[in-house]
């Protein structure tokens, strides 16, 4: 009984899958795809990390520390294999202000409430809601994200240590000019060569990993002075160690981070599960909303006890797994642990790598992640969804990607229902008693309610009318109130009005208003309702 209990347990709040996550076997070939994927993935989280710390006002540790732990933690968990996690610019310009007021401690306090508030959300299964998204806002996304991910690599051509980080890269400082300028566009440019003409020549390593290794090796073998990662920071650091937040334990306290970790929860959230969605795209793969809800949580909970940042899924990093060929779970694990390495043992090493190379990769990635597609099927779209399109691109690269999907969102929202309530009709004929019937075709709810009541000519119908729902649904209880105001009206010039073909739905919605439906003998799949009383409140079947 026991084990029945906690099996449906598991299944209602989609605990998360430990196997590989996908169909692939484990085999010699396999692992060694997985793990260079991860190596290519770790070193292009390096400067992510450190930058987006910068970004939230933190030591680079911290936001490296962020990538290990929810990289690992989701790696282990998520709901979709092949997908990374790490410190985000989308949180970090958010942290920002927290920290700037009250210090990194309360910071560590509200990654852990925002991990809490997540693992809510997967509990709840509230992940699902991410197929209301529409298509046109998710080209939007990807769109925007292309250009944020391109504009945040153009702060690696300013001269190191000029720089100020923004949400969107460097800002301020000086552009490199002359020979320092030219030596770092021709080895971007190398580096995106080697990387489209690698798989045309082998596969045995990722196209990414071989473009950073050449170059690097170019670099430190001649002696060129280009920016490396060194320049940014050191990476150089121990074990995160467990640190419970030092922030009094009050209800002051509650109140300056629950507004903060409302809004990284809803933001980490909203592109952890768009890059669900991109992923499963690419890999075929479907579901673990839920799972990924609760894995995001856990992680970020965990890391808020260790000195991180928290994080969410990281689109550029994910398109960069994926594409060296990583296909489960193992690729995001060893992405995590190279991570480790680099902060325990190789920091000189790796910061020894040109920016130009992870630029380079970067820059493949917007070439990858931009739907191009988009721009031709713009003249062929309805003009809406056009509109939703540039605006979701627009908002993502002027604010930020969860406010664009919003209002995305929203938009969509607005000209669907804008559209659909101007489908409502009526086709009107005569019985041979001399009734006329409407014929409603449409949906009733609050959208189409007025041109509803509209339909109706009260003082030139004859003494009985009959409304027939049989092709309309009736939604809301605006629609409850318009079928009332009509019936009404009919009353009040004393004549009889008689509503058919209700469907139960709509019957459920009529008793909760407080009116009696009574179903037809003869017919279960739908109601005869006549002899609308509105004074008595009744609603008589036959």
């Amino acid at each position: 009984m026991k084990k029945a209990i906690l099996a449906s347990f598991a299944k209602r709040i989609d605990l998360p899958d430990l196997s590989l996550g996908s169909d692939e076997k484990l085999t010699p070939g396999r692992l060694r795809i997985e793990l260079l994927a991860g190596l290519t993935v770790a070193l292009a989280l390096v400067p992510e990390a450190v930058a987006f710390a910068f970004v939230a006002g933190v030591h680079p540790l911290v936001g490296l520390y962020a990538a290990f732990l929810v990289g690992l933690i989701t790696a282990l968990f998520g709901g979709r294999p092949g997908m990374i996690s790490g410190a985000t610019g989308a949180l970090a310009v958010v942290m920002v202000a927290l920290v700037a007021q009250h210090g990194v401690e309360y910071l560590f306090a509200t990654v852990v409430l925002m991990g809490l508030l997540q693992v809510f959300a997967g509990v709840m299964q509230w992940g699902k809601f991410i197929r209301l998204v529409p298509h046109p806002v998710m080209l939007g996304f990807v769109n925007g994200l292309a250009i944020v991910i391109f504009l945040a690599q153009l702060g690696q051509f300013k001269v190191p240590g000029t720089m100020e980080q923004t949400g969107h890269g460097m800002s301020g400082g000086e552009w490199l000019s002359g020979m320092p300028l030219v030596l770092m566009l021709g080895l971007t440019a190398l580096t995106m060569a080697i990387i489209w003409v690698m798989p045309r020549v082998s596969r045995v390593v990722p196209a990414p990993l071989a473009g950073i290794a050449i170059v690097a090796a170019l670099v430190i073998g001649l002696g060129l002075e280009v920016p490396r990662v060194g320049d940014l920071a050191s990476i150089a650091g121990g074990l995160p160690t467990l640190h419970i937040p030092m922030v009094p334990l009050n209800w002051e306290t509650f109140e300056i981070i629950l507004p903060y970790a409302v809004i990284l929860a809803a933001i980490g959230l909203i592109e952890s599960l768009l890059t669900l969605n991109l992923v499963g795209e690419m890999t075929n793969k479907r579901g673990g909303a839920s799972q990924e809800c609760i894995a995001q949580g856990v992680a970020n909970t965990v890391t808020g006890f260790f000195g991180g940042m928290g994080g969410c899924a990281m689109i550029g990093q994910s398109m960069i797994n994926v594409k060296s060929g990583a296909r489960t779970r193992i690729a995001g694990i060893a992405a995590a642990l190279f991570l480790l390495v680099f902060i325990l043992f190789a920091a000189p090493l790796i910061e020894l790598i040109p920016l130009a190379a992870l630029v380079g990769v970067m820059f493949m990635v917007v070439i990858g992640t931009f739907a191009w597609n988009s721009l031709t099927i713009l003249r062929k779209v309805p003009l809406m969804d056009a509109f939703v399109i540039l605006l979701v691109t627009v908002v993502t690269v002027m604010e930020d990607l969860a406010v664009a999907v919003v209002v995305g969102v929203i938009v969509s929202a607005l000209a669907y229902a804008w559209n659909n309530a101007r489908r409502i009709h009526a086709k009107t004929y005569s019985t041979p008693e001399g009734a006329r019937v409407y014929q409603v075709q449409g949906p009733l709810f609050f959208g189409s309610s007025e041109g509803f009541s509209e339909l109706f000519d009260v003082s030139g119908d004859p003494s009985t009318v009959i409304v027939d729902f049989a092709d309309s649904r009736v939604v809301d209880q605006s629609a409850l109130q318009a079928i009332e105001a009509v019936a009404a009206k009919y009353e009040e010039a004393g004549k009889q009005i008689q509503l058919r073909h209700l469907s139960r739905d709509c019957h459920r919605l009529l008793k909760r208003a407080g009116h009696l439906v009574v179903d037809s003998d003869d017919d279960p799949d739908y109601a005869l309702a006549v002899d609308y009383g509105v004074r008595t409140g009744v609603l008589g079947g036959h």
